[in-house]
């Protein structure tokens, strides 16, 4: 028996199961594994790990796995992203990871697949223990993915990553907007936030918008937030019009909030003004991500705005580095920008 497909038709299997197995992949179902050693062994097939290498060394794609791709300020990333891969004549895929999906499982088939010469993982979290990550082993960068290793009781990075990744520093900077909201006199600062379970960026604007409220001598009040159902919801203008719907429904008051998000945010102004409300008169709103829908609603929402060019071309070029094995790992935080515009005002 010559090739793995051979080996796949006798099983009854596809290709990619008998090359988990071989792998010795985790995903896959311990008889199925088992039955195909077995098979493997008595057509005596010796995996040709030379030819699969070689395979592998002429491959030139480059793979995006996105998480959260309802999130409008994904599309100008993957689009730079793209181009920046096709200058340098490489294949660029896109691979959507679903919100329950593990996008590091995701990444170890695709890898074998395509035979992928680097992979970019953009949003999300990878949560898993350094020993499953080193299965990857092909060069990867994790882009707007939050601080992932090493990782402080707040949240944080402390500088202890075996990986690389460009991101903004999502707590520091939600931090920043929620201080200025308590600097213009607000007490009762509401927020819309991700999944209370989340432990990717939303946990880490969380936790930024908590400790700025404390820092200026305001305990948070869990009836002031409005959190999104993890198996429904995403960062779209429809999930922030229907959190702030609730929010308004809730006999507590307040005179901001805080949408970790600015898709979130403009959903959200939409149920205030239909609840007969305006903006910022009765309820200053702020965002997060800076996207351009931001700038021309009415009124125009104060935001921070993320480095997209700088943080999608930061990634681009790591990655390459690190697949050219000229570059070591490295951890890239960019600034964000606080922009003020007319959604908040002084109370």
């Amino acid at each position: 028996m010559e090739t793995i497909k051979d080996i796949a038709k006798v099983c009854g299997v596809g290709v990619s199961t008998v090359s988990r197995a071989i792998n010795n992949h985790p995903d896959i179902n311990p008889e199925t594994k088992e039955m195909i050693l077995r098979v493997i062994k008595e057509h005596n097939y010796i995996p040709n790990n030379s030819a699969r290498n070689l395979k592998r060394t002429k491959s030139k794609s480059v793979a995006v796995l996105i998480k959260g791709i309802a999130n409008p300020f994904f599309s100008r990333m993957i689009e730079i992203i793209e181009h920046e891969t096709q200058k340098k004549k490489y294949t660029f895929i896109l691979q959507r990871v679903e919100q329950n999906e593990d996008e590091l499982n995701v990444a170890l088939e695709l890898a074998n697949e395509k035979k992928l010469k680097g992979i970019i993982f953009l949003g999300g979290m990878i949560t898993h223990s350094e020993e499953k990550i080193r299965q990857l082993d092909v060069p990867f960068v994790l882009s707007t993915s939050g601080y992932l290793a090493g990782k402080g009781k707040d949240g944080r990075w402390n500088g202890n990553a075996s990986w690389s990744f460009v991101t903004v520093d999502d707590y520091g900077e939600s931090y920043k907007i929620v201080n200025y909201l308590c600097s213009l006199g607000h007490r009762n600062i509401a927020i819309l936030a991700a999944d209370i379970e989340d432990d990717s960026i939303g946990k880490l604007r969380y936790e930024g918008y908590k400790q700025a409220l404390r820092d200026n001598g305001i305990e948070p009040d869990q009836n002031l937030e409005c959190h999104m159902d993890e198996s429904v919801d995403n960062y779209s203008m429809k999930t922030g019009y229907g959190l702030m719907k609730k929010l308004l429904r809730r006999t507590q008051d307040f005179t901001a909030v805080y949408a970790i998000a600015d898709s979130l945010a403009i959903g959200a102004c939409r149920a205030i003004i239909e609840d007969g409300k305006k903006v910022p008169e009765d309820y200053s709103v702020a965002g997060f991500d800076g996207l351009e829908a931001g700038e021309f609603y009415n009124p125009p929402l104060t935001t921070i705005r993320q480095p997209v060019e700088k943080i999608a071309k930061e990634t681009v070029n790591l990655l390459f580095k690190i697949m050219q094995k000229g570059g070591n790992n490295r951890q890239v935080v960019l600034p964000g920008e606080l922009i003020i515009r007319e959604s908040t005002k002084e109370i």
